[in-house]
């Protein structure tokens, strides 16, 4: 078992009911997907450990490819940009003018979309992020 610290929720939650659920586990922030009524913001920033983590939905935009996400996460000015909307895990490391920029979606673990049910657990150390991904019903894979 796992030991959670924070929950990043990237939308699509449906009720602030839920957000009450998982912040008996541990402090958690949701941002709005496009299932959502507005309670909750539309993205959110947040300095862990000297990493900074920017959280949107991504229905906001026409198109969710690298290109779309890279220049979100340069406006945002941060190191890894975790979002939604597709309910497919996605993964991309990108280098720009001597920055990394890190690009994620955890999947859905509940309504996932032409793909495996999937979660993440990630650990910062300062700007070190690694994270394990989860399917529900099988074992776990590991990544940087």
């Amino acid at each position: 078992k796992e030991h959670v610290e924070l929950i990043l929720h990237t939308g699509d939650l449906t009720s602030p009911d839920l957000k009450r659920v998982f912040e008996e586990l541990a402090p958690t922030f949701v941002v709005r997907g496009n299932l959502d009524r507005a309670f909750f913001p539309e993205e959110k920033i947040l300095e862990l450990e000297g990493l900074k983590v920017g959280i949107i939905h991504g229905h906001q935009f026409l198109s969710l490819d690298s290109q779309t996400l890279k220049y979100k996460a340069l406006e945002m000015g941060i190191d890894l940009l975790i979002f939604g909307h597709t309910h497919r895990f996605y993964y991309e490391e990108i280098e720009f003018n001597n920055q990394r920029i890190i690009l994620l979606n955890p999947g859905s673990p509940t309504v996932p979309r032409r793909s495996d049910p999937t979660f993440l657990i990630g650990e910062i150390h300062g700007k070190k992020f690694k994270f394990k991904i989860f399917k529900p019903w099988e074992t776990q894979w590991k990544y940087p």
